[in-house]
């Protein structure tokens, strides 16, 4: 009985360690894409916790590795596992500021959006930089933690990182025929912007990759946009003969690089396009789908019946 006692003591005594005593202040950061078993392995090696597989299952039982929030913490060592993984997925970091980065932006969207939101003092050095190192394309779109007036170059050191998390495993089996990194990208960055419906990705890179092949002008309105400067609406004659390398109207190659920044879906259209022939496709007004056609006279006819649509309205 005296044993039962002493060992029931022993236990409780251990236990108020555990839950209780904690030791030294440990600083911690949480990168914004960290799994749950990183997650458990950072908080294992700082001593914050003493079972990383318990956490781990914690965070399974309760369903909450999405829910754990990037950003830097500061623990006691020796901390419980519950206590820790509540902090994580109820902290709100007030010092990071929620940007979204859509896809289709250019640099001076992401510029400008960046610097409304105070996150960099200069939209000028942004561009600057990532027109001098040729980074359009590389900006990859998604939703970012950023901490108020960051330097230029942090910024997009992070967006380049996503990129190479998202994009570049795309490209471990290699490219098609005739096609580089630089020349997917560029295509894929004419399917983003031309691409309203989904679905229609691939069907739109397959009638620019077949185009291609045969030697013909893109005649990318996208590209003539991007020469502008801007994403031009109801673009006129006059815009379509704007001399530039990027106007594919006039220049029977590819523009120099990437007219914006793709996503993931618009860069695995280029890799694994549709298999059509069609040559050529036109909007139709309504919901954003296009008409495709292998044959110009069809698609002369397809425009036309658009453009006798819209009349009658």
């Amino acid at each position: 009985m005296r044993k039962k006692i002493i060992i029931g003591f022993t236990f409780l005594f251990l236990l108020g360690i555990y839950f209780f005593w904690q030791g030294e202040t440990v600083s911690l950061k949480i990168e914004k894409g960290c799994s749950a078993g990183q997650v458990a392995h950072l908080l294992k090696k700082k001593g914050i916790i003493i079972n990383a597989f318990w956490f781990k299952v914690l965070v399974k039982i309760t369903n909450t590795g999405k829910k754990i929030m990037p950003g830097e913490y500061e623990f006691k060592k020796h901390t419980s596992a519950e206590e820790v993984l509540w902090i994580l997925i109820n902290t709100v970091h007030t010092e990071d500021i929620k940007v979204v980065i859509p896809e289709g932006w250019r640099k001076e969207q992401i510029a400008e959006r960046l610097y409304k939101h105070g996150i960099i003092k200069d939209e000028g050095e942004f561009i600057d930089i990532v027109r001098r190192e040729e980074l359009e394309g590389y900006l990859f779109p998604s939703t970012y933690f950023f901490k108020k007036e960051s330097k230029a170059r942090n910024i997009i050191n992070m967006l380049k990182s996503e990129f190479e998390k998202n994009i570049s495993p795309l490209f471990k089996d290699g490219f098609p025929k005739g096609l580089d990194e630089r020349k997917v990208l560029t295509i894929a960055s004419i399917v983003e912007r031309e691409a309203i419906v989904p679905s229609e990705r691939p069907l739109i890179a397959a009638v620019y990759l077949n185009r291609i092949k045969k030697g013909m002008p893109l005649e990318a309105d996208p590209t003539v946009q991007y020469a502008l400067g801007y994403w031009k609406q109801g673009l006129t004659y006059k815009d379509l003969k704007t001399k530039s390398p990027y106007n594919t109207y006039i220049v029977r190659n590819l523009p120099p690089g990437p007219i914006c920044n793709s996503g993931y879906e618009s860069v695995h259209a280029v890799l694994y396009p549709a298999k059509i022939n069609a040559l050529y496709f036109v909007a139709e007004r309504k919901d954003g789908k296009h008409i495709f056609n292998v044959n110009f006279k069809e698609h002369l006819k397809a425009i036309r019946r658009i453009k006798a649509s819209q009349k009658e309205k």
